[in-house]
């Protein structure tokens, strides 16, 4: 549940209970198996994917503390597709403390803690301590290229009256943005088409976005899917995971490097 304006919370009550997720991307198959969704049922008990999440190490699920499913079990598919028939993984929800549901909230960072190790799952990496403010400074961090991986609908179709639409596949894919801006909390990618770039939506929140992309992408984690303009067509902002608050809340879960 990326968070544009309003809140994705209320944003998927109005997109029926549905989550909207990469834009301009790729299906991605076996790519990232590290990545999963956050599953829920709807009114008709069919499975979707409300947020997005990765393995950062073999029993520990990193996602947005906004993704909060209002009961501590969550349950988890590292299927590619979302469906009825996708094998279930239910863990712990753990938001951090400090996080209050308002818009670009620093603390907006969650875990999910399983029992039992993810089988055939190699975890992704988290970034050392302030890694991006020393890269900003060396000029690679701007020319460096992001991949977003996340689950659902794809880009707005138009009905040729104003209004638009999207096609929810609840789908693992994959896309690729350029570096934006880059602050104390976030990086703002850029997802805008016409320049050639692809992005994230809602459903997409918690999901990473690794350093990197096509033959130089990395199994590292820049930051987390967390908010972005209303449409999806502008810019993906994503929650540094090299800051101390971070690496505060991430140090109680998993070994940090």
């Amino acid at each position: 549940m990326k968070k544009p304006t309003l809140s994705l919370a209320a944003l998927a009550v109005l997109a029926a209970t549905h989550a909207q997720a990469i834009t301009y991307g790729q299906a991605d198959g076996n790519k990232h198996p590290q990545v999963g969704a956050l599953v829920d049922y709807d009114s008709k008990g069919t499975a979707y994917a409300f947020c997005t999440g990765t393995m950062i190490s073999a029993t520990v699920m990193l996602t947005a503390a906004h993704c909060n499913p209002g009961v501590s079990a969550v349950k988890v598919t590292f299927d590619s597709k979302v469906l009825n028939s996708a094998v279930m993984h239910v863990g712990q929800y753990h938001a951090h403390p400090e996080y209050r549901a308002q818009q670009n909230d620093p603390h907006d960072i969650a875990v999910i803690v399983f029992d039992q190790p993810i089988p055939n799952v190699a975890p992704a990496r988290l970034p050392t301590l302030g890694l991006f403010d020393s890269l900003k400074g060396s000029g690679l961090l701007a020319s460096t290229s992001y991949t977003a991986v996340g689950y659902g609908g794809q880009e707005r179709s138009f009905d040729g009256k104003g209004g638009w639409t999207i096609a929810y596949q609840d789908t693992r894919e994959w896309s690729v943005s350029a570096f934006g801006a880059l602050n104390d909390s976030w990086l703002r990618l850029s997802q805008n088409n016409a320049t050639g770039n692809g992005g994230t939506c809602y459903g997409d929140s918690g999901g990473p976005n690794f350093f990197g992309s096509g033959s130089g992408e990395t199994r590292m984690i820049a930051g987390t899917t967390i908010t972005g303009d209303s449409p999806c067509v502008q810019s993906n902002v994503i929650y540094r995971l090299d800051t101390p608050s971070a690496r505060s809340f991430l140090g109680n879960f998993v070994v940090l490097p």
